[in-house]
């Protein structure tokens, strides 16, 4: 069985257990979210997770970090180092979106190399073996399905509801971006050659069979989701995910746990409506957003961008986050970017979650509010979200009073108060 028919049966599964005790919630509650469908547990049943991974209502903001090659960057060794510095930092999840070299071995080695919830986007790898995109059979496709869940892969992104009529609804409509998701690219590009419906529509069904078997969870993916912040909320990404409720609703009928991706590029007032709008039309599943980012013109930044689009969508209600980096629409990101894409939205979600009252993040915050009223230094380093930069700059400010830093010395406001209100 899977975990949600085992939740509907009010069976407390070890996955369930060590969730509520890592959030510090009943077990009772998590297994009741996740029989209602509105928490995932991220784990394929072949695998040996130490710390398993929780996301949906009521858990603390969860965060992914993307790795993986491509056809002009494919060292293995790269991606590892990507991986392991990801993990090191904080990442709940990872996901692979490899389309270069042998993407069998690396995803092989990044499930064997590291501790976390893999994930991927299986058209990517289809698209590659049949060398044309346009030459994609549904067989070969459900094949690297079959695949990736053998390898114990624990969650897979598919764009199953972009469909013909989207197409047509996005073509009449208009927008300044048209596609930028690339699995949805691919199946658009597919859809026109063959003059075909969308294969993960037509067999749904089949897909389900497979990622039941292994317990993977679907993350419905938005291959309409809005690419400038101008294309936001238009029809056809709303008609989309109209069709992902719809999708994710038989999934769940199925017993096979769903969540739900999401934009992608959205004005700040429209983020709240944006999460408002998912949980409403898909039944509180968990929503997995790609930032949100809030402004189209900073390049090289677009990491603080998503940050503050993502702080404001798990306040809102969203769910999981998915980093960006700073080099976001520039080049592949380095191991640096990935270790600052993982603390910027580590820092995107701890917000979230103290705007959702999240006792652990408030009392996180409690306590490093008491280490600098003492100026406890070495407390704030240890208490901070990253606390090897927090550490290097400490170590670079050479008061005159240990006591104090470089920035207000001798007028430090906290010990001059202290002296007077104590």
């Amino acid at each position: 069985m899977t975990q949600i028919e085992e939740a509907r049966e009010g069976k407390i599964t070890f996955e369930v257990g060590a969730c509520a005790r890592d959030e510090e919630l009943l077990a009772a509650q998590v297994c009741q979210g996740v029989a209602k469908g509105e928490i995932v547990i991220l784990k394929n049943r072949g695998r040996d997770l130490s710390k398993i991974c929780g996301v949906g209502k009521g858990l603390k903001v969860k965060v992914n970090a993307n790795i993986g090659t491509s056809a002009d960057s494919s060292d293995i060794s790269t991606e590892l180092k990507k991986a392991k510095i990801a993990q090191k930092v904080g990442a709940d999840c990872l996901m692979d979106l490899s389309t270069g070299g042998d993407i069998d071995k690396i995803r092989r080695t990044i499930i064997s190399e590291t501790n976390l919830p893999l994930g991927t986007v299986p058209i990517y790898q289809a698209a590659i073996e049949a060398g044309d995109i346009n030459r994609m059979k549904i067989g070969a496709i459900l094949k690297v399905i079959q695949k990736q869940a053998e390898d114990g892969v624990d969650f897979m992104t598919i764009h199953a509801g972009l469909t013909t009529e989207g197409l047509t609804r996005l073509k009449n409509q208009g927008r300044k971006m048209d596609i930028v998701s690339r699995g949805g690219a691919m199946l658009a590009c597919w859809m026109k050659r063959n003059n075909k419906e969308n294969p993960f529509y037509e067999h749904f069904d089949e897909v389900l069979d497979i990622v039941k078997e292994y317990d993977v969870t679907l993350s419905l993916g938005d291959g309409l989701r809005p690419g400038a912040i101008e294309d936001a909320t238009d029809r056809a990404q709303i008609q989309e995910l109209i069709i992902l409720g719809e999708l994710a609703q038989r999934a769940q009928d199925k017993g096979v746990q769903v969540m739900i991706e999401g934009p992608g590029h959205v004005p700040i007032h429209q983020i709240k409506t944006n999460v408002l709008l998912e949980k409403s039309l898909c039944r509180n599943a968990p929503f997995y957003v790609l930032g949100p980012l809030v402004t189209d013109s900073a390049p090289g930044y677009d990491h603080i961008t998503a940050a503050i689009g993502g702080a404001i969508a798990g306040a809102s209600g969203a769910d999981f986050l998915c980093y960006v980096t700073p080099a976001e629409h520039l080049r592949l990101p380095s191991v640096e970017d990935v270790r600052e894409g993982v603390i910027v939205t580590k820092i995107a979600a701890h917000a979230a979650d103290i705007a959702k009252g999240i006792s652990s993040a408030k009392e996180l915050d409690s306590k490093m509010s008491l280490a600098r009223r003492n100026l406890d230094w070495e407390a704030q380093i240890n208490l901070s979200l990253d606390p090897e930069k927090a550490r290097k700059y400490r170590s670079q400010s050479q008061p005159s009073d240990e006591e104090v830093c470089t920035m207000c010395g001798p007028y430090c406001a906290v010990k001059l108060s202290r002296e007077i209100l104590r």
